[in-house]
């Protein structure tokens, strides 16, 4: 009998003690490393901090997001898609159109006055968003947000007032459609990551950038350059993506709770985006970068050379073709 006794409690206490492990299995909180290039104080950043803090909130801290801007974590831009997709982090912030070597659709925001503007953006993902996310998911990964940056301009030491002041200007591009475009322009274009401009500014190495105004403060670029042309030619997003691993590794309630919260985040971020280049352009006119803009005839050649590259685009990228075009239509461009 005492035996029996003994051989319950036996199995009382390791019944207990395995009851005790699967709690603190469920409870064990899903940490994840966010990497982004962008510095501290990037409204992508702050942004990205906005959803880790609401993540954590509505999860009851069962999902931690920590952030590391600044590139800190090693993995320059163009490296975060395949970064997320093997892995390596289980959530990232991605620049679209520094992922053209792996997916080249993913440069259509980027070609040349096709969408200028958070308007014309907004429209063509209207058509384009659903190819993003399927490019997403055979990457291994989920679309949770997406953001624009304010449109692109060029930082000079020189004014940009007519086409030939492009002559002579060695520009940091981002991708192959900035790269193309600026060099039917008559300038020097050199394709870099953010994490290498300002080192190449001071060097010597580039006397130009293409960027948004956005980046131009986060690169105090009033240390190097002169001029800032708002071009506008282009307004490229970022999506933040998770692993796709990393996303079924959650309770189906947490993903009806993030999926929720990053769509109703997205459209503060948008916003968030829109007040950022009226900001930034103030901080650069306060730190002596002279503002400009095209002029009509300027504005002119640059329409003029970016539309034959739209259907340059398509025929390197056919599966852009149809979205282009019931965006065109959309918009009447």
């Amino acid at each position: 009998m005492a035996k029996s006794i003994r051989s319950r409690s036996v199995v009382t206490a390791a019944g207990a003690v395995l009851a005790t492990a699967l709690s603190t299995q469920v409870i064990a909180a899903e940490k994840w490393d966010l990497p982004l290039a962008w510095p501290l104080g990037n409204f992508h950043v702050t942004n990205a901090q906005i959803f880790a803090d609401k993540v954590k909130e509505v999860t009851n801290g069962e999902v931690q997001i920590t952030i590391h801007p600044g590139g800190s974590l090693g993995y320059k831009g163009p490296e975060m898609l395949g970064a997320v997709r093997d892995g390596l982090v289980p959530i990232g912030d991605i620049l679209l159109n520094q992922q053209v070597g792996e997916e080249p659709f993913l440069g259509i925001e980027s070609v040349p006055y096709l969408a200028s503007g958070y308007v014309e953006v907004r429209a063509l993902q209207t058509f384009s968003r659903p190819v993003y996310e399927r490019l997403a998911k055979k990457h291994n990964q989920k679309i949770l947000y997406m953001v624009p940056w304010p449109g692109q301009n060029v930082y000079s030491k020189w004014q940009i007032a007519k086409l030939d002041n492009l002559k002579g200007l060695k520009i940091r591009t981002v991708d192959k459609n900035g790269t193309d475009f600026f060099g039917k322009l008559g300038a020097s274009p050199t394709q870099l990551p953010w994490g290498e401009v300002v080192p190449s500014l001071a060097s010597g190495a580039i006397n130009g950038v293409t960027t948004s105004s956005s980046s131009g403060v986060d690169g105090k670029f009033w240390e190097f350059l002169n001029h800032v042309n708002t071009f506008h030619w282009q307004s490229a997003s970022n999506m933040v993506n998770v692993n796709l691993d990393a996303w079924n590794r959650l309770s189906p309630k947490h993903q009806d709770a993030i999926e929720a919260l990053a769509s109703q985040l997205e459209s503060q971020f948008w916003e968030a985006s829109i007040d950022e280049d009226e900001t930034k352009m103030a901080v650069l006119a306060k730190n002596g970068v002279t503002v400009s803009r095209p002029t009509p005839e300027l504005r002119g050649h640059l329409v003029g050379v970016a539309e034959k590259m739209w259907a340059e685009f398509i025929a390197n990228v056919p599966e852009a073709g149809p979205v282009i075009k019931a965006y065109r239509k959309m918009v009447g461009k």
